[in-house]
């Protein structure tokens, strides 16, 4: 058991809320009753025999688009090398004249019931851990006034009335795709405590129809979407389209494959270079008027996955950072993504790379373990009283033969295929109310991320860790840790019990 060497640390954590705070990833998802019954309720109106087919063909024009996108990246790469005066012309655009998307995939209605049977929710899915993430990460934000960028049938927006149902009370949309504008407005139809929403086809016709005093948002999404974008400077500029208009929180999210997370490491570079030029350039321009005082508001840094600011470890390593959340399948994507021959199984895995922006300064907090000592196996054994190995074998018999209540098979609540009374809705935001998190993890340099799965041997656990090697967080690396229950028994606990994407304290 740990013991605590100074008072200031005992109040922070101990090895319990250690546990707690470290906890960032989720069991099996299971989609809300209320998009499930959305998502069955539309199907059913669209009333398609062919919707098999569609699925199928759906999913082949994705992997065209995959291809299509990874020989865009490398032409542009190589022109960005051959002529750089070109690249710097291109940089220039702040806004492009075409919409994304457009390089061979429209969705009309027939694709877009397909999506929506097929690919929503697992889209809602990854878009929920994220968020679910940085609602942990940063206990004090309650976004009122939300944009999406690239709506598409809202997976998004469900999330983001999931994580924080009580505070949004605005939310602008853009989407150019007419079909899924009109497939999100029926998926929300009838819902209750719905914040204003506008829908826009594009960030232009965004731009054009709001105030400039009004075109802040507390919290920017963007979703699935910067892959279909034709060039990486395209990707660029409206990358930094979107973080001209956010006031606090900007997420980006895309598929865990190779090309979804070199998106996100390239937008992630840029981010922070074009903050940190600001910063420099803002401190020479202080330091010319005599003033030393730094802008507490200017500058980015990273809320979640990446516990530093400094360059990617991971670059020219081989591996590509990406995380995975599992969901129970919906009835719908059980029967129209069936294969050949066998069904498929009653949950999927879907793997997604993220990143989340917060403007500011990286907050400077104690890091987790300082003024922590634990005690070796050995220590612990040698405290053990003797009457604490005297068992009671008629306790020990009684607890072995204790009979568990049987517990009733929800349907309701993991079958889309029952109906739902309205006030089921109620029901759940009550209960999310009252889940309370025991421990938060802060923002300062002392939480590293497992990158990938631990591996248990034998007495030992495995884990690649990326953390921050600097008190301030501007620099990190890729670490492999391995904990062993003889040297600290109490992180090895806290180890066994780690998941793919939970943080890990220093």
């Amino acid at each position: 058991m740990a013991s605590v060497v100074t008072e200031t640390a005992q109040k922070i954590f101990t090895p319990e809320t250690l546990r707690s705070a470290a906890k960032q990833s989720k069991g099996c998802l299971v989609v809300p009753v209320r998009l499930r019954r959305a998502i069955k309720r539309y199907i059913k109106e669209q009333d398609d025999p062919h919707m098999r087919r569609e699925v199928m063909r759906l999913s082949e024009s994705f992997c065209e688009i995959k291809e299509v996108n990874l020989q865009l990246a490398a032409t542009t790469s190589r022109e960005l090398v051959e002529d750089p005066m070109k690249s710097m012309e291109g940089s220039k655009r702040w806004k492009i004249k075409s919409g994304y998307g457009d390089i061979g995939l429209e969705y009309k209605d027939r694709q877009t019931a397909a999506y929506i049977a097929s690919r929503m929710p697992a889209n809602y899915s990854a878009c929920y851990r994220v968020l679910s993430e940085v609602r942990r990460r940063l206990p004090d934000f309650s976004p009122t006034k939300v944009l999406d960028f690239g709506a598409g049938t809202g997976s998004a927006l469900w999330a983001t009335r999931e994580v924080w149902p009580q505070s949004l009370e605005k939310v602008n949309l853009v989407e150019p795709s007419q079909s899924m504008q009109r497939a999100g407005r029926s998926l929300i139809q009838g819902m209750k405590n719905l914040p204003i929403i506008h829908g826009y086809g594009s960030i232009e016709a965004l731009t054009k129809k709001i105030k400039k005093s009004e075109r802040k948002h507390d919290l920017v999404i963007a979703s699935y979407v910067l892959g279909e974008l034709p060039s990486l400077q395209d990707r660029i500029t409206i990358v930094r389209q979107l973080w001209d208009l956010t006031q606090d929180v900007l997420v980006l999210v895309e598929p865990g494959t190779p090309h979804g997370s070199n998106i996100i490491s390239q937008m992630r570079s840029h981010i922070l270079w074009m903050e940190k030029r600001k910063c420099r350039k803002s401190m020479k321009a202080n330091s010319k008027a005599g003033k030393d005082l730094v802008d507490l508001k200017s500058g980015a840094y990273i809320v979640a996955p990446c516990p530093h600011d400094g360059r990617c470890p991971l670059e020219n390593s081989g591996k590509y950072c990406h995380f995975v959340q599992r969901l129970q399948r919906t009835s719908s994507q059980r029967v129209y993504k069936r294969s050949k021959g066998d069904p498929l199984r009653g949950f999927e895995d879907e793997k997604f790379s993220y990143i989340a922006f917060r403007r500011g300064q990286r907050p400077q907090k104690p890091w987790p373990l300082d003024g922590m000592t634990f005690e070796t196996l050995k220590e612990q054994l040698a405290k053990r009283k003797p009457e604490d190995l005297v068992i009671d074998y008629e306790d020990f018999i009684k607890m072995q033969t204790e009979i568990v209540p049987y517990k009733e098979y929800d349907r309701a609540a993991n079958d889309s295929d029952v109906e739902i009374d309205a006030d089921d809705d109620e029901d759940e935001e009550e209960n999310e109310e009252e889940e309370e998190e025991r421990a938060h993890a802060d923002l300062g340099g002392g939480w590293g991320r497992i990158i990938f799965s631990p591996v248990r041997r034998g007495k030992q656990v495995h884990m690649d860790v990326c953390r921050s090697v600097t008190r301030d967080g501007s620099e990190g690396s890729f670490e492999h840790v391995v904990m062993t229950k003889s040297k600290n028994p109490t992180l090895h606990h806290q180890a066994r019990r780690s998941l793919w994407g939970d943080l890990w304290p220093f």
